[in-house]
């Protein structure tokens, strides 16, 4: 009998959200489909469009990819010139039909339907709080709280119960609602998540990336901006800052690996800002090599870069398979490291005899990119350096990223993935690193030359100072020999900011640090009071339609 499985064959991390909107487009659900196939990177596991014909909300939504569920009968069944599209990878709330979106409700506001891309750590302890005031939830999505709140507002008007919902939680939102007739779109105030506007034959689009609008032949306009709500009705577009400003924290893996390197997020191309992670890995962490071979496909733009900056020849020293899905039939014979077979073929006459530098986006968990340079090793490589274009990721991620715990992240000091140095491997690990400092060539000055201040000659230098290694660099030695690599080279936290040109420090780097923009460590946020307030509109800039 066959043995069907189903795992995870990536150690990565899993992509949050994708959400699209058209307004004012006689073919907006089909133009919602194809956006939401250009996001399709964003999240597997379930898709959905609603689609508004002025009367009336028509939904579709099932697990799933796009291409599989958007059937053109499917389409058929979503009229109108406006709709709302999602696609979901689930990082609150299980993985299940009902905590798909776009989710749909009908409240004392009308009915509306509400797209999410991002995560709120204060949903937990705001839902214990709405269910002792009487509310009732139909999913575990952390989303359907805002859809509470909205609904137990005491604003007249949506605008109003949108702001003053919102300016009850914390974390992360990049947020699309559409009702019979008008539609919204709001980023929260720090601007974690990407979300951009643009314009097609005189209808407005909405997506959490430019490649969206690449696809369907619109133009980008703008970023909406953080704390920004843009309202869009028959008459044009409001713009209306609902929160308060707060210091930016862009998520920076967005640059790292999330977005399609096609897509402008955060004002910059991420092609770029890749190609440049990767050659400033190339000045931090050169090694004499034959050949740079990236992880496909999310290490390719860096590893073109390291080669630009290096001389090093690009190779695609491996090849992966772009049709494996997440279930397959495995054979009753034992295949080593089978699930990265799965996806990624070495090249033996590429890789025999080479000294070849491994380049990826990131290491998470450490186990595929173990099985990884094992495989590179058997077909033949002489040399295996392995060059990570991000800093350790040591702490998990509560603002829309499907992160593992600390005690699965190889890099954190929780961590039960990476083996320990034992005493005589650290006492042998910090000779290395003090040969490096102090050996000859690397900052030992010839023979008779006068030592300052000493009265001595460097014949009679005194030995160096006892060195010890911290416990960064410790841990990126467990991680080397947990890999088996020769080499092993993340790229520094300052870096990273260069390549992203991050002059302000506008981006959040908390699974590099520890440190969080607010305290997510728990889990939740402290809520602010669960009261009606005065809801905090500034700003108001009318955009007349250019139909």
């Amino acid at each position: 009998m066959k043995n069907f499985s189903s795992i995870d064959v990536f150690d990565k991390f899993h992509d949050e959200c994708g959400v699209v909107a058209i307004y004012g487009h006689p073919e907006a659900a089909k133009l919602a489909y194809l956006g939401l196939y250009a996001l399709q990177h964003r999240g597997q596991e379930s898709a959905g469009i609603v689609s508004s014909d002025g009367r009336e909300l028509h939904l579709e939504k099932r697990m799933g990819l796009v291409a599989d569920i958007f059937q053109p009968e499917v389409l058929a069944r979503l009229p109108g010139d406006a709709a709302l599209g999602h696609t979901r990878y689930s990082t609150a709330g299980g993985t299940s039909l009902m905590n798909a979106q776009p989710i749909v409700i009908d409240c004392n506001k009308g009915k509306l339907a509400l797209g999410h891309n991002g995560n709120l750590p204060s949903a937990a302890r705001l839902r214990r709080t709405l269910e002792h005031r009487g509310s009732i939830f139909q999913t575990t999505s952390d989303t359907e709280v805002i859809v509470h709140l909205v609904a137990r507002s005491q604003a007249r008007n949506l605008s109003g119960a949108l702001a003053d919902a919102l300016n009850q939680v914390e974390g992360a939102y990049s947020l699309l609602v559409l009702t019979r007739d008008e539609m919204y779109a709001l980023r929260d105030p720090r601007g974690f998540r990407p979300l951009a506007l643009g314009q097609l034959d005189g209808a407005w689009v909405v997506a959490s990336e430019t490649c969206a609008f690449d696809l369907i032949g619109a133009t980008y306009v703008r970023d909406i901006e953080p704390g920004e709500m843009l309202r869009i009705t028959r008459t044009g577009i409001e713009s209306l800052h609902f929160a308060a400003e707060k210091p930016l924290q862009q998520c920076i893996f967005e640059h790292v690996y999330f977005a399609r390197p096609d897509s402008l997020v955060f004002g910059r191309v991420v092609e770029q800002s890749r190609e440049m992670l990767g050659r400033l890995l190339a000045r931090e962490y050169h090694v004499p090599a034959d050949i740079v071979v990236p992880v496909p496909d999310s290490g390719v733009p860096a590893a073109v870069g390291y080669s630009q900056e290096s001389g090093v020849p690009f190779r695609m020293g491996l090849i992966r398979n772009h049709y494996v899905g997440r279930t397959f039939i495995e054979p009753q014979q034992s295949i080593r490291d089978f699930g990265v077979k799965l996806k990624l073929n070495p090249v033996p006459v590429l890789l025999r005899g080479k000294r070849v530098v491994l380049v990826d986006d990131s290491i998470v968990r450490g186990t595929t990119s173990r099985k990884i340079v094992r495989m590179v090793r058997e077909a033949g490589a002489s040399e295996v350096h392995m060059r990570i274009s991000c800093p350790p990721t040591i702490s998990p991620c509560y603002y829309g990223v499907d992160t593992p715990t600390r005690e699965e992240l190889i890099a954190s000091d929780e961590s039960r993935v990476r083996p320990r140095l034992t005493a005589d491997e650290l006492e042998a690990f910090e000779a290395l690193l003090d040969s490096r400092q102090f050996g000859r060539g690397a900052g030992v000055p010839p023979a008779g030359l006068q030592i300052a201040g000493t009265g001595k000659t460097t014949g009679e230098t005194p030995a160096p100072p006892e060195f010890h290694s911290s416990r960064a660099e410790r841990s990126v030695e467990e991680i080397r020999q947990y890999l088996g690599a020769d080499t092993l080279g993340f790229l520094s936290l300052e870096n990273l900011r260069r390549a992203v040109d991050d002059t302000r420090g506008s981006f959040c780097t908390s699974c590099y640090t520890g440190v969080y923009p607010v305290d997510g460590a728990q889990g939740e946020f402290e809520s602010r009071a669960m009261e009606p307030e005065e809801t905090p509109v500034v700003e108001i800039q009318v955009m007349p339609n250019e139909r």
